[in-house]
C-alpha cells in the first residue's frame, strides 16, 4: 500500500517535466487513440473485430473471449514498453511520446474489446467515456468519483439515460493527466537501470503489461454484460 502511494505521489510530483517531454498529450490526442484503438490502426484491425476473432476462436465463450483479450494486450503493452525503453536515459525525451501513445492505443482497444463482447455500442458516447474511465483505474475513479469531479463509476456512465456532452471533455483531460504521471513514475523507476539500457527495458516492459493488466481486470469487473 505505501508503495502504491509513493509511486502515486511520485508521478503527480513529475508529470509537470513529463509534460514538457511530451506536450501532445492532450485531450485530443486521447480522443484520437480511442478513435483510432475502435477503428482499427496499421496492421491492427478494431477492437471488435479483434474481439470478435477472439470470441470465435473461444467457441463463443465470452468470458474465455474477454480474458484472451487482456491477455494479448497485456503482451502488446510489456513488448511495447520493452522498445520505447530500451534506448537508454539520452533517448527519453524521444521515447516518451512513442511509449504513451503506442500504451494509450494498446489500453482503449483492449478495454472498448471487453466492452464489445459485454454487448456494448462502441459507436455510443456513453461507452466511449466508460472506456476512458477504466482507463483511469479503479482507485483513481473512485477517488475522483468521491471527489465528485466524476459523476460515476465506467458501469454507470455507460448505461446513463442519456449521454452528459461535457464528460467526454473532463474525462479525456483526466486520462491524459493520469497518463503522464504513469509515465513520470515509471521513467523514475527505470532511471536506476539506464546505464544498462537492457535493464531499463525489462521494468519498462514489466511496468506496462502490469498497468495494462490493471486496467483490463477493472474493465472486466466493471462492464458487466448488457442483454443483446
Amino acid at each position: 500500500m505505501q508503495s502504491k502511494k509513493l509511486a502515486a505521489t511520485l508521478g503527480t510530483v513529475l508529470a509537470p517535466k513529463a509534460i514538457e517531454l511530451a506536450p501532445g498529450v492532450t485531450s485530443s490526442f486521447v480522443l484520437h487513440a480511442l478513435n483510432r484503438a475502435i477503428v482499427g490502426v496499421g496492421p491492427l484491425p478494431g477492437a471488435a473485430a479483434a474481439a470478435d476473432k477472439q470470441l470465435e476462436e473461444q467457441h463463443g465463450d465470452r468470458d474465455k473471449a474477454v480474458h484472451e483479450v487482456i491477455e494479448n494486450h497485456v503482451a502488446y503493452a510489456g513488448a511495447g514498453g520493452f522498445v520505447t525503453n530500451v534506448g537508454g536515459l539520452m533517448t527519453a525525451a524521444f521515447t516518451i511520446p512513442t511509449n504513451i501513445a503506442g500504451l494509450a492505443l494498446i489500453q482503449c482497444r483492449m478495454v472498448a474489446g471487453i466492452a464489445h463482447l459485454r454487448g456494448y455500442n462502441l459507436e455510443d458516447m456513453r461507452t466511449r467515456n466508460a472506456i476512458l474511465e477504466c482507463i483511469l483505474g479503479r482507485e483513481r475513479v473512485e477517488a475522483l468519483v468521491k471527489s465528485k469531479k466524476l459523476p460515476a463509476p465506467p458501469m454507470a456512465v455507460a448505461t446513463a439515460p442519456v449521454a452528459d456532452p461535457q464528460l467526454d471533455r473532463v474525462i479525456t483531460q483526466l486520462v491524459a493527466s493520469e497518463m503522464v504521471a504513469r509515465l513520470a513514475g515509471k521513467r523514475l523507476a527505470i532511471s536506476v537501470g539506464r546505464k544498462i539500457p537492457v535493464v531499463g527495458g525489462v521494468v519498462g516492459a514489466g511496468a506496462d503489461g502490469y498497468v495494462t493488466w490493471r486496467v483490463g481486470r477493472y474493465a472486466n469487473r466493471e462492464l458487466l454484460p448488457r442483454a443483446r
